[in-house]
């Protein structure tokens, strides 16, 4: 098994053959069965209904959740740098408190959130959650001073912790190795759309509902997002399934289901259990892969950091409102496409090892070597802000997780929300060291930290390739280990029987036959 290789021992065990062997299929659905599912064609005609079901089920209220939750949290910085600053007279680094905030709430609910979901319906919990961070993001419209702020960001955090962790879980749930990178691509895409809409809709907003009715363009886009985040939740309510073993949404029937389950255990992913107790902490707590997934995450993640810069970065050089909205936003859908190519590569090679590292290594170093340098050419630093928008493997890091983990549900999703959970535990004070707004826009500690934090995250990608790995080759090799054993227990036996036997046999004197 190669180095590079994301085999499962189920994987390497099942016989080798080509996806289109003994079958006649046309040069262009080939093709279409590449960009989608590879193993389509080797699909039922039941099976491939269910998975578009899902596609319009799952993947559409994922999408349309994350879309609001980055419209949502996008605001911030639109609405800054659209008349905010200004208006709460923000001085300092209270911009970076406002993040901070936001952050805190999202990071202590990431565990707690996922031990919910794996208790309740996940449709009930991310509908509340969507209803509440709803609420809060309509209140920032009467937000009076920055204090004000930080109370009803930390609340929008706090109730959008739980919905990248259980979707992630949810996904994973349902879609088997040659289908989920693409699909956690496209539900992650929305989220750089999610981003870019909200610079458009801020500008639009800016330009056409400014002073109107005495509410700023700032306002206004928090009172719009606010209304638009409520039919996503109730949709969630009644459309979004739930586990496979828990389904009972409205258009899954009982065949596909268990189809559904069936599905799962085929790829050894095992359903949910009722059981978390000291020894289920112990043992996840004592593993590597709760550990080096977390440590390799906080390094990839902040190492993401200075593109969340390039609005701030341009109200710096003198840009006006509507480019500080609409130039980042380009920048957004550069990410939604690049996302969306990592994601779909991973799946059509089934490979999550070097979809991960060719993309940090090519374009996350790159990108953030010239802002670290800092050159003196203008375009050279836009360019390179450009750049970084590809850099995000987001949604082939928890794929990688996702398959890494898949032997245990618990763990699984525990494993994803800690890793989101820690993550964020540091990006709620590294940018207040690094990206301090006094310092910008050369941000001379920001900008060599994110690259260092790239080197970091790649080295922490091979240790878990490699250990991976190991752990893989331990397994195909137990199986034989015991069947050895066995073999030369019971040879022993039989030696030992026949020497018994022998020794009785010699004890007995012959008896003439009567």
């Amino acid at each position: 098994m190669g180095f590079g290789s994301d085999k499962t021992a189920a994987d390497l065990v099942a016989p080798q053959t080509s996806p289109f062997e003994g079958q006649h299929v046309s040069f262009g659905k080939k093709i279409l069965y590449y960009l989608w599912d590879s193993d389509q064609h080797l699909k039922s005609p039941a099976e491939r209904h269910l998975l578009r079901k899902l596609d319009a089920g799952i993947l559409l209220c994922a999408c349309l959740g994350w879309f609001m939750k980055y419209i949502d949290q996008a605001n911030l910085s639109n609405a800054y740098v659209s008349g905010m600053k200004e208006d709460l007279d923000i001085q300092g680094n209270e911009y970076t408190y406002m993040q901070t905030t936001y952050i805190v709430g999202f990071a202590i609910m990431q565990i707690p959130s996922s031990w919910i979901a794996l208790k309740i319906r996940p449709s009930w919990w991310l509908f509340a959650c969507e209803i509440g961070w709803g609420t809060f993001t309509f209140a920032q419209a009467g937000a009076r001073n920055p204090q004000m702020m930080y109370f009803f960001r930390f609340m929008v955090g706090f109730f959008e912790s739980a919905f990248s962790p259980v979707i992630i879980f949810l996904l994973g749930s349902w879609y088997t190795k040659p289908e989920l990178a693409k699909r956690v691509a496209i539900w992650h895409l929305t989220g750089f759309v999610g981003s870019a809409c909200s610079g458009f809709l801020q500008a639009a907003i800016y330009n056409t509902m400014d002073g109107r009715h005495g509410l700023a363009g700032w306002r206004w886009l928090y009172v719009i997002c606010g209304i638009m985040t409520m039919p996503v939740a109730i949709m969630c309510l009644f459309v979004l399934p739930d586990y496979p073993h828990t389904c009972r949404v409205w258009y899954i029937t009982e065949e596909e289901r268990q189809m559904a389950i069936q599905r799962c255990a085929n790829v050894g992913r095992v359903e949910i259990g009722t059981l978390m107790n000291w020894s289920f902490f112990k043992r996840l707590l004592t593993r590597w892969r709760f550990w080096m997934l977390i440590i390799a995450y906080i390094f990839y993640g902040n190492s993401c950091q200075a593109n969340s810069y390039f609005a701030i970065y341009l109200k710096f050089m003198g840009y006006s409102v509507n480019s500080r909205n609409i130039i980042p936003a380009c920048a957004n859908l550069v990410s939604a496409l690049t996302v969306f190519l990592w994601g779909f590569g991973s799946d059509i090679t089934r490979n999550r090892f070097w979809w991960i590292v060719i993309p940090l290594v090519l374009v996350q170093w790159s990108g953030n070597a010239i802002l670290a340098i800092y050159p003196s050419n203008e375009k050279a630093r836009f360019a390179a802000f450009f750049i970084i928008a590809g850099e995000y493997i987001t949604c082939v890091f928890w794929t990688w997780a996702n398959e890494i983990c898949a032997e245990n549900a618990e763990e699984r999703a525990l494993t994803i929300a800690a890793m989101n959970g820690f993550f964020y535990a540091f990006n709620a004070w590294i940018p207040n060291v690094i990206f301090q707004q006094t310092m910008g826009p050369t941000w001379r500690r920001g900008f060599p930290a994110t690259w260092a934090f790239g080197v970091c995250a790649v080295i922490c990608v091979v240790i878990i390739q490699f250990l991976h790995n190991r752990e893989i080759a331990q397994k195909l090799a137990k199986p034989q280990t015991e069947k050895e054993i066995e073999s030369q227990t019971s040879s022993e036996d039989v030696k030992e029987k026949a020497t018994t036997e022998s020794i009785h046999d010699a004890q007995i004197p012959n008896v003439p036959a009567l």
